[in-house]
């Protein structure tokens, strides 16, 4: 396309550096002046420990003593089906078992994480925050709303 190798690499830089000032210039503009934002000024960026959330969902011991039921009859039942089965069978039956208990575990858990989410967004929406990411996301910053999703949640 280019015979002379200078004019490609001209062409090259210059589009790097549109690009990288392209870029800057997004990231000026969504800073609102270019600086981080004050401490005195509210964040439209919110943060939650959801893994704490999901432990003190009041659904969660439910839903955990009927997947360890369900682990010890499927326990029970693969040691009764499987004593005079080949290797190869009991490999399989062992693999379809444990896909069992995934889609159990997942139907178990699912509406809890569901429920979390929804308050999460609940209290999001009410406090004017456009995005919530999990507290092992965020290294400085956003608004914590882990105590505000916890009252929704448990409604105390």
């Amino acid at each position: 396309m280019f015979k002379n190798k200078k004019v490609a690499k001209m062409v090259a830089v210059t589009i790097a550096a549109v690009f990288l000032l392209g870029v800057f210039g997004l990231a000026l503009s969504q800073t609102g002046t270019g600086h981080a934002a004050s401490a005195g000024t509210a964040s439209n960026i919110g943060k939650v420990n959801r893994s704490l959330l999901l432990q003190q969902h009041p659904d969660l011991a439910k839903a955990e003593e009927t997947m360890k039921t369900e682990v010890e009859q499927a326990k029970t039942e693969f040691e009764t089906k499987s004593a005079n089965m080949a290797d190869k069978e009991k490999q399989e039956y062992y693999n379809q078992t444990m896909q069992r208990l995934e889609l159990k575990r997942q139907e178990l858990f699912a509406p809890i994480q569901d429920k979390v989410d929804a308050a999460i967004k609940a209290v999001a929406d009410a406090k004017g925050i456009a995005v919530v990411f999990d507290v092992s996301n965020v290294v400085y910053g956003a608004q914590d709303l882990t105590e505000d999703v916890s009252k929704k949640i448990t409604g105390k």
